[in-house]
């Protein structure tokens, strides 16, 4: 998921030569204090730097609010530096990892004797509002020499570590030892001006402690070392900081929200998906009621595939390695996948993707320009080897089902259909109840691709054109394409305002170059196909998982395990919501009726517990009178239907996919 990029939030401001960037802020009369105070600047290359900053000629300067994206991230490493700092104040055997900003919060990283307790955590987070509230200064300094770094940090062994490696470490904590300079925070206490603490860090950092306005340590869990396993294990704290504490309130509703709509709770109530230890961890199996879930998925996808165009193709679950040997997968992608296994003399890997057997059906015979756009699908299982700590279940799988399309198209075709596969993936989208996006287009990362220059701005280029049509807002990442092409990622909010990544379309260029793909050209010419790669839930299961909470496991009816059951007022009432629950079932909706020795009201409660979108009951005088009444998720009742407007009104909400009633209420966040 990912975070919108930061806009200026004034007009630039002139730093006099040899003055601070605080001075200049408050001649400027910007705010220095609240949740839009400014609290560091961007210069002219587009670094951030601290107000202390003193620039040595006239400069002009991006004043940076707290409470954009990039303040928030200097706002959440600062807060994890007093972490660090309450940490080590209560437990000087602790000794010091690394501590970034992450999306809504920050952690760091602990070598300790002991694991944290709930009650360290209470502790340490006491001792951060004590350092707050004292107004302890954030004061960088250069180190001379990487001899001079690591005599002061003796004491601190995996910042030695740090400095010793070259080049970047982590998104925050970037040093490059010998081509730029090695720095260390310093906090000083105010009143007796001496200093309290330090850290190894490139910064930058708010003024003063008492630019964090709310925080709060949120838990602790056990990490590797630079997410290594191979690597010492430590204790890691986690935090999140916000501008106000309106805005940390509102996070935590969002939390407690999120709690109550959480996959993995609602798969376990509902019946719906478990994770055996027996299979292993990231390999969920979905049981009768998420089968018929998956299944309406599947299907509704199939029906949608067909009527654009798509041919239905399948492919293996393994393969020799020297299929991902040419598509180099095995140079650029062999973490990610599971080891190989020796079948008859011969390497064979779990498949991670699709694409490249999708490539061996186009190359299995000579092609012409009159079959292209060729457009292959395929429900295919691929495996992915997920480091233990990413796992999360249905989101962060090993074991997932991609619905897989790949286009090859010629280059006059390849913008049009881009522009068609972006269409179709946002309309499929709305077809299950996403209707909120943006895009993000992920561009090269020179030491992660292959390929030249020229084919990848081809590429990019494609890809923009084909985002303008949409008029979705597009949103840089830099660097973050496949090896083999750049890709457009469709950002999806959810019912609580969360956005999850969920279709992609990429332009690849050089898969078709790699196994060398060609079709007949009208003037009889040898020509080279555009492909693209194209999946729309991303994974079955990844999708499964972000519905599972964006209806709160109240699933619209035609999703719905069982859309109608039937409770009877008394069990004399049995065999005519029988008889009548026959006749919905012919008209093809999946239905029952309790028959259980519970009273009445308790078959009510159970079927909200199971969020069945209508419950329909039945009583001596609907029985006499030949008519039903409905009770829905949300309360709301409807009462002496006919039989016949009964079932038609079922089949009508089913067909229609939309939702009965309101899944929850959400107060606004």
């Amino acid at each position: 998921m990912s975070a919108l990029p930061s806009s200026p939030v004034t007009d630039p401001v002139v730093v006099p030569a040899g003055t601070t960037c605080a001075d200049a802020i408050a001649n400027a009369e910007l705010p220095t204090t609240g949740a839009k105070a400014i609290v560091v600047v961007r210069d002219a290359s587009g670094t951030l730097r601290d107000l202390s900053w003193a620039p040595e000629t006239d400069t002009s300067v991006e004043p940076v609010a707290i409470d954009s994206p990039d303040g928030l991230n200097v706002l959440r490493h600062s807060c994890a530096h007093v972490l660090a700092q309450a940490v080590q104040d209560l437990n000087t055997e602790a000794k010091l990892g690394i501590g970034p900003p992450i999306r809504d919060g920050f952690y760091y990283d602990f070598d300790v004797p002991e694991p944290f307790q709930p009650d360290d955590l209470k502790r340490i987070e006491k001792r951060m509002q004590e350092i707050i509230k004292s107004g302890q200064t954030f004061v960088r300094r250069n180190f001379e020499s990487v001899g001079e770094a690591k005599r002061e940090l003796a004491h601190e062994p995996f910042k030695l570590l740090l400095v010793d490696i070259k080049g970047d470490v982590d998104a925050e904590e970037v040093m490059e030892v010998g081509g730029g300079e090695l720095s260390i925070y310093d906090n000083f206490d105010p009143k007796t001006g001496e200093r309290a603490w330090g850290d190894l860090c490139r910064g930058p950092h708010l003024p003063s402690t008492r630019h964090i306005p709310a925080f709060k340590i949120m838990r602790s869990a056990a990490a590797y070392w630079m997410g290594s396993e191979k690597n010492p294990q430590l204790q890691r704290i986690y935090g999140t900081a916000w501008p106000s504490k309106d805005a940390l309130k509102a996070h935590l509703r969002l939390l407690e929200e999120a709690a109550k709509r959480d996959h993995r709770r609602l798969g376990s109530q509902l019946d719906l998906f478990s994770f055996p230890d027996e299979i292993g961890s990231g390999l969920p199996v979905f049981h009768p009621k998420g089968g018929i879930i998956r299944r309406e998925m599947e299907n509704h996808s199939r029906r949608r595939h067909e009527e654009a165009g798509y041919d239905f193709v399948n492919t293996p679950h393994i393969t020799k390695s020297h299929l991902y040997e040419e598509s180099g997968h095995l140079d650029w992608y062999a973490d990610g996948m599971y080891p190989a296994m020796e079948v008859d003399g011969a390497d064979y890997y779990l498949k991670p993707m699709n694409c490249p057997m999708h490539i061996l059906i186009y190359r299995s015979r000579g092609r012409s320009y009159r079959e292209l756009p060729m457009r292959e699908f395929e429900f295919g299982t691929v495996y992915r080897y997920e480091k233990s700590g990413v796992v999360h279940g249905l989101t962060r799988v090993r074991g997932l089902t991609q619905d897989d399309a790949h286009i090859f198209c010629t280059k006059e075709q390849m913008v049009d259909e881009l522009k068609t596969a972006l269409t179709f993936v946002l309309d499929l989208l709305k077809d299950y109840g996403l209707d909120d996006f943006y895009l993000e287009l992920s561009t090269r990362n020179p030491e992660k691709s292959v390929g030249s220059d020229e084919v990848w701005e081809e590429a990019t280029a494609a890809l923009i054109e084909a985002a303008g049509e949409s008029g979705l807002e597009l949103v840089d990442d830099p660097g973050g394409a496949a090896f083999y092409g750049p890709k457009i990622s469709v950002q999806a909010k959810d019912a609580i305002g969360r956005t999850w990544q969920m279709s992609t379309v990429q332009l690849d260029l050089n898969l078709p170059e790699r196994f060398g793909l060609e079709y007949s050209a009208a003037d009889g010419s040898r020509q080279r196909p555009a492909m693209i790669h194209r999946a729309l839930f991303g994974s079955i299961e990844r999708f499964f998982g972000v519905l599972t909470e964006h209806y709160a496991g109240a699933f619209p009816a035609w999703l719905a395990p069982v859309q109608a059951v039937g409770i009877p007022i008394r069990d004399e009432n049995v065999p005519y919501l029988e008889e009548f629950f026959a006749a919905l079932r012919a008209a093809g909706i999946r239905c029952e009726v309790d028959t259980s020795a519970d009273r009445m009201q308790k078959k009510v409660r159970n079927a909200q517990l199971q969020k069945i979108p209508f419950m329909i009951l039945a009583g001596d005088a609907d029985q006499e009178a030949g008519t039903v009444s409905f009770r829905y998720r949300d309360g709301s009742q409807r009462n002496g239907v006919s039989m016949a407007d009964a079932i038609a009104h079922v089949v009508e909400v089913v067909e229609s996919r939309v939702n009965v009633g309101p899944t929850a209420e959400v107060a606004e966040l």
